[in-house]
């Protein structure tokens, strides 16, 4: 980022005080258009957010990928309002009649900023605090990017210098996924990361003295950010001068995070609702809008009103962006041309493309030999690490257990950190322990672009990280959850960590693919099937959870159709199967004992490994009649989790081997043997299903 100012004066004209309270009149009729929403928050920061996107901010309203661009994050959501305004002004292509249609059925202006449904919005915020994280991980991508493509360059020159700006709000930082990232932001010194703190003192319950005391300033002191406060004009509104200031003198501090705490009076200046709970999530009512138009100096009578000067005014961010990005242009040129190995990397990467021949590199693992899959996942980053160099990640401090270090030499940490492996453009994550601030940054990178994110910890934790993962799956976005430790298999830790209802709750997850190789050779496809499908090639996203063993399972041959989430791995012998064994992960080898069994006892038998669920259910019907026979009533799944998935695979003479309670405290082979998940007891529930299905 530059450490030099946008502007090295602050103008602030009577036009822009009209602008700006153009925005507060837009937030009340829009509100009460609809019936609900937030409008207060909107209205106090109207100052705020129009300093950002008309006096400071790097953008291109014409442009709104553009690489060169500063990135804005709107954690508190639920102002929504407060960024579609900005957009709407600055000529992003929402109008006034998207405003109008503020939270409407298949409107451009949902009740909270959606990524992908509205040009300019960066992410999709609404649960507090998750914004805020988002933000974390844009500056920590944006670090990793300019390591990429720039290292060289001497600070505040390179093309890949920008800035994340993010405005949150009480109940952001009241969240604990907000502490998590703020925390980390400090320890990474990540100077190009500038926050603004809505401290209007009001949430739905109040005010905020109902439920906290601490001093957030100091708070963030000790994070390691550096922090300043604004405070109102004596009229109480924000003072966009003092703003400005505030948010230069940010700029000029390369070696933190920033920390600005904006004193603000909700829904200021409405004569009776400002600075009242009621103005944070309902419309002020028509009485109350008309005296603040009439406070404003606007017409009572009429509604959404932008006059042509105003909007004149604010379209000028159009030229400011177009005069911007080709001076963007000229320096990114000039890198390109001083730079043409990098420069083609990153031309191959915007395009989401992999290296030629990037497939060669992939371990492929002896038969037979048992190998936990966590270990074999480790293998393959290791492997892909040396000829992807936009893939990075690591793990909530259980690397060791994940097997997510992908460059032991190279970890990424702030210049200044004492580890010999520091490198502020390093490959391997330290996110601590923080797994829901994990997931939300593993966001924020994947949003930021150019860089391959993925993350680990094990898989009863990602009930911490949940919300985060939802929202990966709303987004669409490429990140990769490796969870390990995925059953009752990894043994003394005991029930408080072994998984029973995640696999199931994690499929319930609309668009997200839960993937559970049954081997070594089924990670390694599995590895390469999520890398291929994160292409423009492949079309919409999703992101993935890879759930991995901890113990050693057998080693069966590769199968191309792992990439089609189900396959036949072992097929019935002696005429067509009279059962068919489904299985995931390491359960696949009791199917595989199994199957042995019933085979001897004449009855021919398929079994079934089906990594993902997902994957298998894209495919055609007639793919998955194939492996599937429906014809075949007796059916078996046999999984360490409650059965929640297999029903619908099994049907009503099939049976499901599952775990239905909680685990114990004991080795793993112990427990499985105990809690039935055997070979006997697999063959035993195929018998019982051919009875059901001759019936």
């Amino acid at each position: 980022m530059s450490t030099k100012p946008t502007t090295t004066e602050f103008e602030w004209t009577e036009l822009d005080q009209r602008a700006v309270d153009t925005v507060r009149v837009l937030a009340m009729d829009s509100v009460q258009k609809v019936g609900n929403g937030h409008p207060g928050t909107a209205m106090s920061l109207a100052p705020a957010a129009y300093v950002l996107f008309q006096k400071l901010m790097r953008h291109d309203p014409a442009d709104a990928d553009w690489t060169g661009r500063d990135r804005f994050v709107l954690s508190a959501g639920h102002s929504s309002l407060t960024l579609y305004i900005q957009l709407f002004l600055a000529g992003y292509g929402l109008e006034l009649d998207d405003l109008k249609a503020f939270r409407t059925w298949g409107s451009k202006t949902p009740g909270h900023p959606e990524y992908g449904h509205t040009t300019g919005v960066e992410t999709t915020t609404g649960p507090l605090g998750q914004g805020v994280a988002n933000a974390v991980g844009m500056a920590m991508a944006a670090r990793y990017e300019r390591g990429l493509f720039d290292p060289d360059a001497a600070r505040g020159s390179s093309p890949f210098d920008h800035y994340i700006y993010a405005i949150a709000g009480d109940g952001c930082l009241q969240e604990g996924i907000s502490a998590e990232a703020s925390s980390l932001a400090g320890h990474q010194k990540l100077g190009n990361l500038i926050m603004l703190w809505d401290d209007n003192h009001i949430s739905i319950e109040g005010d905020t003295e109902t439920a906290i005391s601490e001093d957030t300033v100091k708070r963030y002191e000790a994070y390691g950010w550096h922090v300043q406060r604004v405070e109102p004009k004596e009229n109480g509104d924000l003072d966009p001068e003092a703003l400005f200031r505030a948010i230069e003198a940010a700029k000029a501090v390369t070696d933190k995070p920033s920390f600005i705490a904006m004193r603000s009076i909700i829904a200021w200046p409405a004569p009776h609702a400002q600075n009242t709970e009621a103005a944070h999530g309902s419309a002020l009512g028509e009485e109350e809008v008309a005296a603040t138009k009439s406070v404003l100096g606007f017409d009572p009578e009429k509604h959404f009103e932008v006059t042509d000067e105003v909007l004149a005014h604010t379209r000028g961010a159009l030229d400011r962006g177009r005069d911007a990005k080709k001076e963007w242009e000229k320096s990114f040129a000039a890198w390109r041309t001083a730079n043409p190995e990098r420069a083609a990397d990153f031309d191959r990467i915007a395009a989401t493309e992999l290296p030629e021949g990037w497939e060669d590199h992939l371990p492929v693992f002896e038969t037979g030999k048992p190998v936990a899959t966590r270990a074999a996942s480790g293998k393959v980053l290791h492997a892909l690490g040396a000829v992807i160099p936009e893939l990075w990640g690591g793990s909530a401090d259980l690397a060791g257990s994940n097997n997510t270090t992908i460059d032991k030499t190279s970890s990424f940490l702030p210049e200044g950190n004492p580890l010999p492996e520091a490198d502020p453009y390093g490959r391997t994550i330290h996110f601590g322990i923080r797994e829901h601030s994990m997931a939300a940054e593993m966001n924020g990178i994947a949003l930021h672009g150019n860089t391959r994110i993925y993350g680990g910890t094990f898989l009863v934790f990602s009930d911490y990280m949940r919300n985060a993962v939802r929202l990966s799956a709303l987004m669409h976005l490429p990140v990769t959850y490796v969870w390990t430790h995925d059953s009752i298999g990894l043994g003394e830790d005991g029930p408080t960590h072994q998984p029973v209802e995640h696999l199931a709750s994690l499929r319930a997850i609309p668009g997200l693919n839960i993937v559970r190789p049954a081997d070594a050779n089924e990670t390694a496809l599995a590895w390469r099937e999520i890398l291929r499908r994160y292409t423009k090639k492949f079309g919409v996203g999703a992101p993935h959870g890879l759930a991995l063993t901890r113990q050693g399972v057998p080693t069966y041959p590769a199968n191309e159709d792992t990439a089609k989430g189900g396959y036949v791995l072992f097929d019935a012998e002696g005429g067509e199967p009279q059962v068919v064994l489904i299985g995931t992960g390491s359960e696949v080898q009791l199917a595989v004992e199994a199957r042995e069994q019933l085979q001897a006892a004449g009855v021919p038998t398929r079994v079934v490994s089906m990594p993902c669920v997902e994957w298998f259910e894209q495919q055609d019907q007639e793919y998955r009649d194939s492996v599937l026979p429906p014809s075949v009533k007796a059916r078996v799944a046999v999984e360490a989790g409650i059965g929640l998935t297999w029903h619908r695979f099994v049907g009503d003479a099939g049976r499901i081997v599952s775990l239905e309670h909680f685990g114990a405290s004991a080795d793993g082979k112990v427990l499985f043997r105990e809690f039935g998940f055997t070979a006997d007891a697999v063959a035993a529930a195929a018998r019982e299903s051919l009875e059901a299905a001759a019936r």
